[in-house]
């Protein structure tokens, strides 16, 4: 099957793009996205910005209670439960949602976590594998009735440039024999996000299901929570007074609407049509840049071991092993 390129398409946005840009001008009635990570930062905006261009947006979060505030800004929003990090709790809500027979339109794939010290799920997998990667399998597997059932869907996996930190290491992606070290984790974690979005779209395409992945650029949002204030400093994070908040903003660095500007444009942007499988960053296809490049420069484009086929293939061989799952 033919793949599409990972070069700009020069789409027309850039870094100052906001989420409500995109949308603008958009009916998506009869439309319905679920969201994970909907209740806070770029998920929060993207659910926002759907709902109020006449999609019906569904939120899972694992704590119901505390997401009802923050979705009071989203019209006619569903609040669902759902933790990532417990296959039960992922089959209970899936299941829920496919046997009330609507179809799925958008899948956003956006919670996850970040740089935490070692945790491991009950299952003994390295929890930031487990959440931001095998959840979303599990679930994206679990919703598969539903997303075949829209007659064209679109699932968006929320990378990031820090794929620039690692690679998969298949050899040992749970940390059971090596030391481990946060960002490495995250980093495979965020590369699995992308190479699970290539794969998806090679074997989705033929039911009209097509997956991107998404660097949303740097934002400060509570995904930073288990930083120091010493670590967000070396970013330029951190402001005279103690507050998390950029110093200044470059092209990387975005407020969370334009952070969630690529996630409504891999959603519903019509410049997609018959694309997928690419990793986006800006409201554009990111360009393949060079694996040598230092981890720094992660943001500027997408690092050859996060578009491997070969490597999407043999994930998601891994993903059905560690999940007991197999779809498509």
């Amino acid at each position: 099957m033919e793949q599409t390129p990972q070069t700009p398409i020069y789409s027309g946005f850039g870094a100052r793009t906001t989420a409500e840009d995109i949308v603008r001008g958009t009916d998506l009635s009869g439309k319905t996205a679920i969201i994970t990570g909907g209740y806070s930062g770029l998920g929060l905006e993207a659910a926002r910005v759907l709902a109020e261009a006449g999609a019906k947006v569904i939120v899972p979060a694992r704590s119901p209670d505390k997401a009802q505030a923050a979705l009071a800004s989203v019209p006619g929003a569903e609040l669902e439960e759902l933790d990532l990090a417990d296959p039960a709790s992922i089959d209970q809500f899936a299941g829920r949602f496919v046997e009330s027979g609507r179809p799925l339109h958008i899948l956003i794939n956006s919670a996850g976590i970040m740089a935490i010290p070692e945790q491991r799920d009950e299952r003994g997998y390295e929890l930031q594998f487990a959440t931001n990667h095998l959840g979303h399998f599990q679930l994206t597997a679990r919703l598969w009735p539903a997303l075949k059932r829209a007659g064209g869907a679109r699932v968006v996996s929320v990378s990031s440039g820090g794929h620039a930190f690692s690679g998969i290491h298949f050899e040992d992606p749970l940390y059971r024999q090596r030391p481990y070290s946060k960002w490495e984790a995250y980093g495979q974690s965020k590369t699995a996000n992308a190479l699970f979005a290539a794969e998806l779209d090679q074997r989705g395409k033929a039911y009209g299901v097509r997956a991107f992945s998404v660097h949303p650029g740097s934002i400060v949002t509570g995904l930073s929570r288990h930083l120091s204030d010493e670590e967000m400093e070396a970013m330029g994070a951190l402001d005279e007074q103690g507050q998390r908040v950029f110093s200044e903003m470059t092209e990387e660095r975005k407020t969370i609407p334009e952070g969630a500007a690529t996630l409504v444009w891999c959603a519903i942007s019509p410049q997609l049509d018959g694309k997928g499988g690419v990793y986006c960053l800006n409201a554009d296809i990111a360009h393949l840049v060079h694996e040598d490049s230092s981890a720094s420069q992660g943001t500027a484009g997408v690092r050859p071991w996060a578009t491997d086929g070969q490597a999407a293939a043999r994930l998601w061989s891994l993903s059905e092993q560690l999940t007991g799952l197999s779809f498509l």
